[in-house]
């Protein structure tokens, strides 16, 4: 499987590239703001790798969406896979810092594991961007993310985000007390995914588009439902 073929499964949210700034006096004040310049960066090399993939993407074209220099970028990433590595962590830490947000301790476990549900559908649906990285990762067998101590760490607080909640649910009698709150984690992920990775072949073979708005509420609802019963008693 080629990163092509990734780039088939999933459709580009809409909007062209970043515009490059042209004058000197631009990039001179980039570098006053290092923070600045490293964000537009990563946000030029995420669209990169977005459509091109790993392999497909070039520093030269980053360097020029972003008016800067491979030197700077260079600089800041020391090579491409660090620059990659780089996006990776920003994509994982997007989604685990939504789910840091929801204040689901306040509520009941079977309505904290269906917002928690929720919000992890709505966010793989209004972050495509996300699915295709995770997809090229995959194609080059999560090399990248094997070797980031930082995504590993972000990970673990989705798996203690499950775990409190299932807990809790089994005390209060409501959830089955036979289950990892790894597998449901990754139930939760998979029907999320699945949404967006496998929008473009869906589309194909039935002619249903799981991106318009009514087969998306449907299929938010029908996931929500689904993991809730894999989980009760």
């Amino acid at each position: 499987m080629t990163d092509d073929s990734a780039k088939a499964r999933t459709k580009r949210p809409s909007g062209g590239h970043a515009k490059p700034a042209t004058s000197e006096a631009s990039r001179s004040s980039w570098t006053q703001d290092p923070e600045g310049v490293r964000r537009d960066i990563l946000a030029a090399a995420r669209e990169a790798f977005v459509e091109n993939g790993f392999s497909g993407a070039r520093v030269d074209d980053i360097a020029t969406r972003t008016a800067t220099s491979k030197r700077m970028i260079y600089y800041y990433f020391g090579d491409k896979r660090g620059l990659y590595a780089a996006v990776l962590e920003q994509a994982y830490a997007g989604i685990r810092n939504q789910e840091l947000k929801l204040d689901l301790s306040a509520l009941p476990p079977a309505d904290a594991l269906a917002q928690l549900t929720g919000q992890t559908f709505d966010y793989h649906a209004n972050n495509p961007d996300f699915v295709r990285l995770v997809m090229v990762e995959n194609i080059h067998h999560a090399q990248h993310i094997a070797a980031s101590e930082k995504i590993a760490k972000l990970n673990l607080t989705a798996i203690d985000t499950v775990r409190s909640i299932y807990e809790r649910g089994v005390v209060a009698g409501q959830f089955r007390a036979d289950l990892n709150p790894l597998e449901i984690h990754l139930t939760i992920s998979a029907l999320a995914f699945y949404n967006v990775s496998n929008r473009a072949t869906i589309f194909a073979l039935f002619q249903h588009d799981m991106g318009e708005s009514g087969a998306l509420a449907r299929r938010r609802q029908h996931v929500i439902e689904t993991v809730l019963r894999f989980v009760s008693t």
